[in-house]
């Protein structure tokens, strides 16, 4: 037994006994030394005697000492990216270099690879023989959690698993390139087995440096394509080549011809471009993009890419509603009248007419709110609320069409300055602009002037009037000019400038003249000039048509990635990805044909491996009519098959949705040794090379024993020595009432 005492408290301690001693003694003698009363003052002693003992803080320790050897873990690297071949011996430099995982394993007798549970092996490798005359040396592959584990790193679970797994741990050798992708940071399990004073020594294996290679990275295909309309295919290749070279891009999968295109990729660089496919078939393909391999590269596996792309056919609606029959809209007009994949009707409210223009396609009054959610773009042009042309209930219907149906929306001011009615009404939210209150109607000028494509229009695939992008900035910048821009100021936030005015500006800069914008489900574009018309002088309809025909897809692109009669699906982004967000939308009308305000819309998911899940639905809001929608994250890569039903309706609507995998190991990627050097400095370990392995080794086996682990008993804090206080107090304090002492 221990006391928490000094010397001060121990003279105190003795001195209140003497004193306590003297006090009882006299008491005793006062009472004549009655029997009574001398056990009183016995236990009145007794109750000081232990509040002195009980301020001393009295404790029992105990010393233990683990009886089987402590454990060395070894824990190896199996994932993927072990297989990259970057380690060079440094006694033979001139031979073929090894993979990080023929490195590693020979340091390590191996089980089989992915068993994370499998038992250490029988012999252990000499190069641990200094380490096993004092400790127990086991070996433990990790991976990841993956229903594939080498398809990920996961650093923070293995340090984890491997503290609870062992209880008598003096360290951990962490055999990794420190390729952590996937799990929490390592960081924490690091600072927990700093805690218990359990050192990680981290060993780096392969190189910061990248590897020669040539990489196809990446391509953005569209989810669908139309029949007899080109498809335009961006990608990217990396080049880590220290020159440049050219490279044959080809794309197969099309059911014809393959399609190739050389391009010239810069040497430690990189270059975008697109392949362009007309496919003339309605069917399901699957496309493939090739590079070839070069003889310096490392990585061959890296140089293909696959994606599935549904071919449909096409009807897409068009509303165009426009006071004046001005040259953009006589010419978009019959550019959208000869598209056989559009259905363009008009409403023109001609000032000078008794009634709205006719003929055909056109319309007599506004559509009705069924009719007009069955359009998938408007363009409204030099039209605004007023008596005889749209009303609040027209404005309130085609925001609900942007907003909850993801139906397109284009802007298309004149000099007139109609649109400046919409500055009090529903579509002021929608508005991607913010135009000048003292300027309604515009400018104009007598000389022409020209767009100057931003930094997003020259990457955008709306303003992409050629398919090479220095032909394309050549075109624009060579387009017949315009002579009137609406007063626009700024784009609002959230919106994306494509091309502005080559030489007026704005107190904030240059006039916007294209600008596009996400609003609720839909799509806004503002085109803040009326003279795109003047682009087919000299090419006819080439470039007038291709960009509004651009226009109009896009908008209506997610409308169509799935419809039925009464039902229509669309998620967002267009090209899901594992273990990112996705969304669903659906639509869903009445058996009246109206929005459906409020139902249970269940969507059934299949996942590519047969797991199924349900997702309900929500109704998005009050504002946002027939529209339900949800979230969902995919965990693997590949087909899904959704099945999207409403209660109310008895509608089913079946579709499938392809969703890229995550690499997140890649063979060839640069080791991250930084990470390795992070877990072990928290830990109070340190980074070696291997090279360097012999020396650790050494130096574990020369740690000294650790501590013994000491339990102490606090008998001064335990609730019995507490409770048998104040049994006693209470003893004393009724043997004083039966002795007749106040």
């Amino acid at each position: 037994m221990t006391f928490y005492w000094t010397t001060t408290t121990l003279i105190l301690s003795l001195l209140v006994l003497i004193a306590a001693a003297i006090c009882c003694w006299i008491s005793w003698k006062r009472s004549a030394y009655s029997r009574s009363m001398g056990l009183l003052e016995a236990l009145r002693f007794l109750l000081i005697l232990l509040a002195i003992i009980t301020l001393n803080q009295p404790e029992v320790t105990q010393e233990f000492r683990p009886d089987e050897q402590p454990t060395l873990v070894v824990l190896y690297d199996t994932s993927e990216s072990m297989q990259t071949q970057d380690v060079v011996d440094p006694l033979k430099p001139a031979d073929v270099p090894l993979t990080r995982a023929a490195t590693v394993s020979r340091f390590i007798e191996s089980p089989d690879q992915g068993d994370e549970e499998a038992e250490a092996p029988s012999k252990v490798p000499e190069i641990w023989n200094p380490a096993t005359k004092k400790l127990n040396v086991v070996f433990e592959p990790f991976s990841s959690g993956l229903s594939d584990p080498t398809k990920g790193t996961d650093l923070d679970a293995a340090i984890e698993k491997t503290a609870e797994r062992h209880t008598n741990l003096r360290g951990i050798v962490l055999l990794s390139d420190g390729d952590w992708n996937t799990g929490k940071s390592p960081a924490a399990a690091a600072t927990a087995l700093r805690m218990k004073t359990v050192p990680v020594y981290s060993v780096g294996v392969g190189s910061e440096e990248r590897l020669p290679d040539i990489e196809l990275a990446s391509m953005d295909a569209p989810t669908f394509g139309i029949a007899g309309k080109t498809l335009r295919i961006p990608f990217q290749v990396v080049s880590w080549l220290p020159r440049d070279k050219d490279i044959l891009v080809t794309l197969t999968g099309t059911r014809g011809d393959k399609i190739e295109k050389t391009i010239r990729v810069p040497g430690m660089g990189q270059f975008r471009d697109t392949l362009n496919w007309l496919p003339e078939k309605v069917g399901e393909y699957t496309l493939n993009i090739q590079i070839p391999v070069d003889d310096s590269e490392i990585n061959p596996t890296n140089n293909e890419l696959s994606f599935p792309i549904s071919i449909k056919s096409e009807t897409l609606k068009v509303l165009v509603v426009e006071s004046y029959p001005r040259w953009e809209y006589r010419y978009l007009r019959n550019a959208l009248e000869r598209d056989p994949g559009v259905d363009v009707n008009c409403l023109l409210f001609h000032p000078d007419l008794d009634d709205v223009g006719g003929g055909r396609g056109y319309l007599e009054t506004f559509p009705t709110e069924k009719e007009l959610f069955e359009y998938d773009v408007v363009f409204l042009g030099d039209v605004g609320v007023e008596p005889t042309q749209l009303n609040l209930e027209n404005v309130e219907h085609i925001r609900q069409l942007v907003r909850s149906h993801a139906g397109g929306l284009v802007f298309l001011p004149g000099f007139r300055g109609k649109q400046a009615t919409f500055a009090a009404t529903d579509l002021e939210e929608l508005y991607p602009v913010i135009n000048d209150p003292a300027a309604p109607r515009g400018f104009g000028s007598p000389q022409p002037s020209r767009f100057t494509l931003t930094e997003s229009g020259r990457r955008s695939l709306l303003t992409r009037l050629e398919m090479d992008e220095r032909e394309n900035e050549r075109v624009w910048g060579s387009l017949p000019g315009f002579q009137w821009y609406a007063s626009a100021q700024r784009a609002k936030i959230g919106g994306q400038v494509l091309a502005v005015h080559e030489t007026e500006s704005s107190r904030f800069g240059r006039v916007p003249l294209i600008v596009t914008r996400t609003s609720g489900t839909g799509k806004v574009l503002f085109m803040g000039t009326d003279g795109a018309w003047r682009w087919r002088k000299g090419v006819e309809d080439l470039y007038h048509y291709r960009f509004w025909g651009q226009v109009v897809r896009w908008m209506a692109y997610q409308r169509n990635m799935s419809q039925g009669e009464s039902m229509r699906l669309f998620y967002s982004p267009d090209r899901p990805e594992a273990d990112h967000v996705l969304t669903l939308n659906a639509n869903v009308m009445s058996t009246g044909g109206e929005p459906l305000r409020d139902g249970t819309v269940i969507v059934q998911i299949t996942s590519p491996s047969g797991q199924t899940d349900a997702l309900t639905l929500s109704p998005a809001g009050e504002d946002s009519w027939g529209l339900f929608t949800g979230t969902f994250t995919p965990k693997e890569g590949g087909q899904y098959k959704l099945v999207t039903s409403c209660a109310e309706t008895g509608a089913k609507l079946e579709t499938t949705i392809s969703v890229q995998g995550i690499e997140r190991e890649r063979i060839g990627e640069p080791a991250r040794l930084d990470v390795l050097k992070e877990v072990s400095t928290i830990s109070r370990g340190r980074l070696v090379s291997i090279g360097e392995i012999d020396s650790l080794v050494e130096e574990i086996a020369d740690l000294p024993e650790p501590a013994p682990i000491i339990r102490r008993f606090r008998i001064w804090s335990h609730p019995a020595w507490g409770g048998t206080l104040i049994l006693l107090l209470g003893v004393f304090w009724v043997g004083r009432k039966l002795a007749g002492l106040a």
